[in-house]
């Protein structure tokens, strides 16, 4: 099926995906080149339903049902870890988001055997924050964003200082601060070197300021059940705009004003969307990978990457596609501890 163009809503713009290069990241402590995002499907759609689903629902070793498995998952302790993309220019990218946007560089690696570095930035301690993670592939200084992601949030302050220092700093503004559309908060927007927008909050004294991971779906009600299901995540809030014809539905493992959120957007009439290449994944923690990637299974999950240990680290995770193509890894949070040691 071909894909639409995007012709109105949220920020929406079509562009055809570019190959991607063979070094990319499977998540933040795997080795480069341990996914290929080309070898998976750009789209996807659930086949979540009916007899399949049931048939899961016997196969599962771990849970004698549905409502047992969806039990298990609220319980689970999940937390939206950091999100992953690709960079063009890393210590370029590094100084805008600590000039520009108040980040700090948690960590900072290179891996020459696997010809990537990455870095990881934010506003606090990984344990206990959500975070950036940058990916540096050698040779590679320019991707495709695609049409279907969207942007990052950050809470501020003074939204119209942070645009004043990024303009100061040579940053570009591509909305200048005012009111939402058909709301009162006072945003405005960014962006950062290789072209991923920022949505600048006005959200005083906020304790996670990384607040907002923005993709667009082509069906918003199946997302939402995914969302909820599959990855027991609670929908925060929905919110219809019919005089800009699209949809939003805030996602998350707890309050909007105390935690990063998913923000899922439809745009009327949208279905599908380009991916591109440069936006991998957010990743999740889980106290078991094993029973999450069962509840994964159960509710229309498709899992690319089995739950394991990672070679070498030995941190487990596992990895997973969602009905449209969106790719999260859940990691188990005793190993993601270790690792931050």
């Amino acid at each position: 099926m071909r894909a639409l163009r995007a012709t109105a809503g949220r920020g929406a713009v079509a562009c055809a995906a570019a190959p991607v290069p063979r070094r990319s990241l499977l998540l933040s402590t795997a080795a480069a080149g341990a996914a290929v995002q080309s070898e998976l499907p750009l789209r996807l759609t659930t086949n979540a339903t009916g007899a399949a689903a049931a048939a899961r629902i016997r196969a599962s070793a771990t849970f004698a049902g549905a409502d047992e498995a969806l039990a298990w998952g609220k319980k689970d302790n999940r937390r939206l870890l950091h999100v992953v993309y690709r960079v063009g220019d890393l210590d370029k990218t590094i100084k805008f988001y600590t000039e520009c946007l108040g980040m700090k560089l948690l960590r900072k690696r290179d891996i020459p055997e696997e010809k990537y570095s990455n870095a990881f930035l934010g506003y606090g301690p990984e344990d206990s924050n959500f975070a950036v993670e940058l990916t540096y592939n050698y040779g590679v200084d320019k991707y495709d964003i695609g049409s279907g992601f969207g942007h990052f949030g950050i809470g501020v302050d003074d939204v119209a200082k942070t645009v004043e220092l990024v303009r100061a700093k040579g940053g570009k503004v591509t909305r200048e601060p005012g009111p939402v559309k058909g709301g009162k908060t006072v945003i405005a927007f960014v962006e950062d070197p290789d072209g991923y927008k920022f949505e600048i909050l006005e959200r005083p004294s906020t304790p996670e300021p990384l607040c907002q991971v923005m993709l667009r779906v082509g069906d918003l009600d199946r997302a939402i059940s995914f969302y909820e299901k599959a990855c027991g995540m609670e929908l925060l809030r929905k919110r219809d705009n019919p005089e800009y014809k699209y949809t939003v539905a805030m996602m998350g493992y707890g309050p909007e004003e105390k935690n990063a959120v998913l923000e899922l957007t439809y745009n009327y009439g949208v279905t599908e969307y380009e991916k591109g290449n440069a936006y991998a994944q957010i990743a999740i923690g889980t106290d078991d990978v094993y029973k999450t990637a069962e509840v994964l299974k159960m509710f229309g999950g498709q899992v690319v990457r089995e739950p394991g240990p990672l070679p070498g680290i030995n941190t487990k995770i596992t990895a997973i596609l969602d009905p449209d193509g969106w790719k999260s890894v859940f990691v188990d949070n005793i190993d993601f501890a270790k690792e931050l040691e």
